[in-house]
């Protein structure tokens, strides 16, 4: 047997910017061991597995780093859908899917532009959550490379999740974010212990935030680093993204009861930069979060051969 395989780079309109991720548009047959030995061949954060339910336009997706299986990624999420929409059809037949997560169900739909084309993608991720978090600031800026100074005390340390956990660690320069050199191996360490993903650094620092033309290119500034699941700095990271976006109206920082669209800068630090547009819609059951973008198909192959 064969299976077709992607590499699409998500929250980018450009080849090899944004986050990478691996996709396995049909899975079916592939044991959890051949998608693990699959996901380390790519080496990529994360390679996703789709299996089509008996549901129309409904799938069971699973996450898998090169290390570990997690229960939600965001960019391997508008990734797959992106690639059903564009590459196998879907946007003819309908404007959106389902992907059932092991971290609930998340539906995933397209927008089109004036020329009928797929223009971006939107995920609603799972309803956020923010709890405390006992690392404090010192402890972490030393983790990361960086002095307790950089670390802003106008906002707080949480952990946050729309479908993973993440440690959000407030900074008060994009500088300081560019700086962070992290020790991975205590970093790993720690976010084990508090039962996180990844640790997601965000400045509302605007230095560099405007375009050639005058235009605002992003709303916070951000970077990733999840080395607990083998993946010591992620580009562009889409459940992060969302848990920030979910964090900023729980905590206060944006109000509740309006609509906000965030954009978020990440991968610029490390050459690969993508913009993932966050919206955060006032609900009565806690804000709705959608995260989207767009994304672009750069590598298609077969796996020609099973490991079994």
């Amino acid at each position: 047997m064969a299976w077709e395989i992607f590499h699409v780079d998500a929250f980018t309109d450009r080849p090899f910017g944004g986050n990478p991720a691996g996709v396995v548009p049909d899975a079916g047959g592939l044991s959890e061991d051949e998608m693990q030995a699959i996901a380390r061949e790519m080496n990529l954060s994360e390679t996703a597995f789709l299996i089509p339910r008996r549901e129309a336009g409904e799938f069971t997706i699973r996450y898998f780093t090169p290390a570990a299986e997690v229960a939600f990624c965001g960019h391997a999420t508008l990734g797959s859908a992106w690639l059903l929409a564009t590459e196998a059809g879907w946007a003819a037949r309908t404007d959106r899917v389902v992907f059932h997560t092991k971290a609930g169900v998340v539906p995933v739909r397209w927008e089109t532009g004036a020329d009928g084309r797929v223009a971006s993608v939107f995920m609603e991720q799972v309803r956020p959550q923010v709890k405390p978090t006992g690392v404090h600031g010192e402890a972490i800026a030393r983790l990361l490379g960086l002095t307790e100074a950089d670390v802003d005390p106008r906002h707080p340390l949480r952990l946050a999740y729309t479908g993973n956990w993440d440690l959000l660690v407030p900074v008060r320069t994009r500088a300081a974010i560019d700086r962070a050199r992290p020790d991975f191996n205590a970093l790993a360490e720690v976010n084990r212990a508090e039962g996180v993903i990844s640790t997601h650094l965000f400045t509302f620092d605007e230095t560099g935030a405007r375009l050639p033309d005058g235009s605002k290119d992003y709303d916070v500034y951000t970077r990733d680093f999840s080395p607990a699941v083998g993946v010591p700095e992620d580009p562009v990271t889409g459940s992060a993204s969302g848990a920030l976006g979910g964090y900023l109206v729980l905590e206060g920082i944006l109000p509740a009861n309006r609509t906000h669209q965030v954009v978020m800068a990440q991968g610029d630090a490390i050459g690969r930069p993508g913009r993932v547009v966050v919206r955060i819609h006032p609900d009565a059951q806690g804000p709705r979060i959608e995260v989207g973008g767009r994304a672009v198909v750069t590598i298609a192959g077969r796996l020609r051969s099973r490991l079994s």
